[in-house]
């Protein structure tokens, strides 16, 4: 039965992101590489699929700082700072070793188009943002208690014509003892293509991010952890700056804060003898992260959801 619906939610995915794929919107600068707000993990079952939905809600969010030049036109930073973002993904066990993500993220970022300082102040309306592709290998697999290692390589496409493309890469470490567990992941992310600036260049700078947790097994049904995901922009000094980075520099945004995971199998997912199937099915997860910067919104809301097949 898990395979049979994990394929038909497969196909209904893969429709899903295949229309979002062929969607476009217009060309904007890029800011500080902002991850979506989740935890990569080294669990791979051959032929299992998982589909994800990611969301998160920022309020507080940091003043654009904005100047006007010398030709009278109206200038704004590029820090990435949205209202809201939602993404889609499946992912699907290849090996035990071996695992791969597709999905597309819809985002309600910053108004491009301005023409004062109160809409440079203003948000567009949802939209879709972008779609990538991921593979996670799995280098030493952790069973139980003890040390895990993998690595993370996802390529980002924005929707957006002449934006720039990322190509994210690092290392998965995982660690558990009895009902704790901790996950750290440090990645460099590379910046290809995008607008010039006026001597010509591209911004292919490489930013720094990172998505820390350390969790709690409460009970059979519920987690507790401490997450803190962040981005250090343009390590080594590395790129053709863009004219709104020239002017304003470049940002870092650190957040921290509680989540809450509920993992439950639904009623009709159970067997015919009233006992749950072999695992969990449903994780939902929902919480808080805190700025830790001025440069960060105040607070960020964050509501997952994960279904295993």
């Amino acid at each position: 039965m898990r395979r049979g619906v994990g394929l038909r939610a497969g196909i209904g995915a893969c429709v899903v992101l295949a229309g979002g794929a062929a969607l476009s919107t217009g060309p904007a600068a890029a800011g500080p590489a902002i991850g979506q707000f989740e935890m990569k993990t080294l669990d791979s079952e051959p032929g299992e699929l998982e589909f994800q939905s990611q969301n998160a809600v920022m309020f507080g969010n940091p003043r654009r700082k904005s100047v006007t030049d010398v030709g009278g036109d109206l200038e704004a930073d590029d820090n990435s700072l949205a209202r809201a973002r939602a993404a889609l993904e499946l992912e699907f066990g290849i090996t035990r070793y071996l695992k791969g993500r597709i999905g597309i993220e819809y985002e309600r970022e910053r108004r491009e188009d301005f023409r004062t300082i109160g809409e440079a102040q203003g948000y567009e309306d949802l939209k879709l943002d972008e779609y990538a592709a991921e593979l996670i290998g799995v280098i030493v697999p952790r069973h139980g208690d003890g040390i895990g290692v993998g690595i993370v390589v996802e390529f980002e496409v924005p929707a957006e014509s002449g934006g720039a493309k990322t190509l994210i890469a690092g290392p998965i470490f995982e660690w558990a003892s009895g009902p704790w567990s901790a996950t750290v992941i440090p990645t460099l992310v590379q910046f290809f293509g995008g607008e010039r600036n006026e001597a010509g260049q591209q911004d292919e700078k490489i930013d720094f991010a990172y998505a820390t947790q350390l969790k709690y097994r409460w009970s059979e049904h519920f987690d507790f952890a401490l997450e803190a995901y962040g981005t250090v922009e343009r390590i080594g000094g590395r790129g053709g700056k863009s004219e709104e980075s020239a002017l304003f520099g470049d940002f870092d945004q650190h957040r921290l804060g509680p989540i809450v995971y509920w993992n439950f199998t639904p009623e009709f997912a159970r067997k015919a003898d009233g006992k749950d199937d072999d695992e969990e099915m449903v994780s939902l997860g929902f919480g808080a992260l805190f700025g830790l910067n001025d440069d960060t919104p105040d607070t960020t809301l964050k509501l997952s959801m994960e279904v295993f097949f």
